[in-house]
């Protein structure tokens, strides 16, 4: 005679109370320092990664017509430090390094020279505020191209006059808008926006568009992320 073997009441009630208790033990984790700097960023590294996968290089960021454009005294200073960290703007260069063919430091003038490219499009701030600006100035990728980077490397690394710096995958700093911004509303940069150039990423979170630019270096290792991004923000957070 067949006989069954049936799995112990006990056994499936102690799964069923595990899987009501799971929500009460991950928010007691959360409550453990360690654990919890582990969670977010294992989170923050997965959101990361999968931002990257949705990325398409030849999506563009939705552009504005004029009469939707926020008047420049409207368009806020947001700056982590101070709004002007006194860049003399009659010797600025532009400090190009890593994997490119012509290192050295490159002036406004040479920047400029470039095909610019005028842009109306969404600025969004992290801290819940955006506004639609103009903008002009130079693609990332024309510059790389003029000072012969390796554009198979990973990243792009900058620097600011401010001390703050921020980095970029490679397809997001070569996509079509992604600026070397010297230009607002047709006038140069003011210096609270970051003149004489910041950067200008449509496709991206507002704390990734650096101001007041010193250096730019092309590689293939990040010894730091981002300002903002090695205090815990999202590296990627495409928009």
């Amino acid at each position: 005679m067949r006989t069954s073997m049936k799995e112990p009441k006990f056994g499936r009630l102690n799964r069923r109370e595990a899987l009501k208790l799971s929500p009460a033990l991950l928010l007691a984790a959360f409550a453990i320092p360690k654990v919890r700097d582990s969670l977010l960023l294992r989170g923050l590294k997965f959101s990361d990664w999968a931002s990257g996968l949705w990325f398409r290089r030849g999506h563009l960021a939705r552009t504005y017509s004029d009469s939707e454009v926020t008047p420049l005294d409207r368009f806020p200073f947001n700056s982590y430090d101070v709004d002007d960290p006194g860049i003399d703007l009659g010797k600025w260069t532009l400090a190009v390094s890593g994997e490119v063919k012509r290192p050295g430091k490159y002036t406004l003038d040479q920047i400029q020279a470039l095909p610019k490219v005028r842009q109306t499009t969404r600025h969004i701030c992290v801290e819940g505020w955006d506004v639609i600006g103009n903008f002009g100035g130079a693609r990332i990728s024309d510059f790389l191209n003029l000072v012969g980077a390796d554009r198979t490397a990973r990243f792009l690394f900058v620097a600011c006059a401010d001390d703050y710096y921020e980095t970029l995958d490679m397809p997001s700093a070569l996509h079509p808008q992604s600026l070397l911004c010297y230009e607002m509303y047709g006038q140069p940069l003011e210096r609270g926006h970051g003149a004489p150039l910041r950067l200008s990423l449509p496709t991206k979170i507002g704390y990734k568009s650096a101001k007041g630019l010193t250096e730019i270096r092309v590689t293939n290792v990040l010894d730091r992320r981002g300002y903002w991004e090695d205090q815990g923000y999202s590296w990627f957070y495409g928009l």
